[in-house]
């Protein structure tokens, strides 16, 4: 079992950066890969970043627009992502998730794709 926590959420404001943070505990070895997601109000889940078993791959989806960075402490099970340069379209509802023996070898990384999940952080942007 995997239990993952978000946290590092708030209000910020255009233009800023923002780390957030996806603890996770439980059962976590190099084997599990770990996404980023984001659910906008209104819209539908999409996905953000992807970084795959053992390392081996990290992709990003157009959302990430080359503003946002995920990096992983193995030595302490956290999964980061730096996105700078924020926009009131970046405001959402962001979800760290993960899943054993996942490559994360291609941009396309569905939410169905990924078993375990955390309860979320929000992000508002906002002047």
């Amino acid at each position: 079992q995997v239990n993952i926590v978000e946290s590092g959420g708030g209000v910020v404001q255009p233009g800023d950066s923002l780390t957030i943070s996806c603890a996770a505990s439980g059962v976590i070895s190099d084997e599990y890969a770990f996404a980023w997601f984001r659910q906008a109000p209104g819209k539908e889940r999409e996905g953000v970043s992807c970084i795959g078993t053992r390392d081996v791959n990290t992709k990003y989806t157009e959302a990430a627009k080359g503003r946002f960075t995920a990096s992983r402490d193995r030595a302490n099970n956290k999964v980061y992502l730096l996105k700078k340069n924020l926009t009131a379209e970046d405001t959402a509802d962001y979800y760290c998730a993960s899943e054993s023996w996942y490559p994360c070898s291609s941009t396309w990384f569905p939410a169905s794709h990924f078993k375990y999940w955390g309860q979320g952080t929000q992000v508002t942007v906002s002047s």
